[in-house]
């Protein structure tokens, strides 16, 4: 495969897996105009494969900010730790929602890419406030 290149159908497949949505930080395609990045979860760079198991949907601003990292500083030990892996982790062990529609990291991961992607950037918190109002 190019190195550029992803094959449309491999990029609906991803799409449909993750619903549509960021595998970060939860945003769904629809409320945005721009169209959602498909992201190596390993960076091409670091040898990541063009194949679904490495593949996840991204918002624009969570896979720019995310780009070739692989390792982010948690911001409550200071340590380095690997970025949050949509295909290797599950959603809920490392994140949760606040009451006023924020995203909490429960573990290093979930604290460090809460906070390396800043996924509760005022913008994104006022979509998911619309849309929970919305139904």
């Amino acid at each position: 495969m190019s190195s550029r290149h992803i094959p449309s159908i491999l990029v609906r497949t991803v799409r449909r897996r993750a619903h549509e949505a960021c595998e970060y930080c939860r945003l769904p395609q629809v409320s945005q105009e721009a169209t959602f990045h498909v992201d190596h979860v390993k960076p091409r760079i670091a040898g990541g494969p063009t194949t679904a198991d490495n593949l996840a949907i991204a918002c624009v601003t969570c896979s720019l900010r995310k780009s070739a990292r692989q390792k982010v500083r948690d911001p409550k030990t200071g340590r380095l730790v690997r970025i949050f892996n949509p295909r290797k982790d599950q959603w809920n062990d490392h994140f949760h929602w606040t009451r006023t529609w924020r995203v909490k990291g429960k573990t290093a991961i979930g604290r460090a890419t809460v906070s390396a992607l800043r996924m509760n950037r005022p913008a994104i918190v006022a979509i998911r406030r619309q849309l929970v109002a919305l139904g």
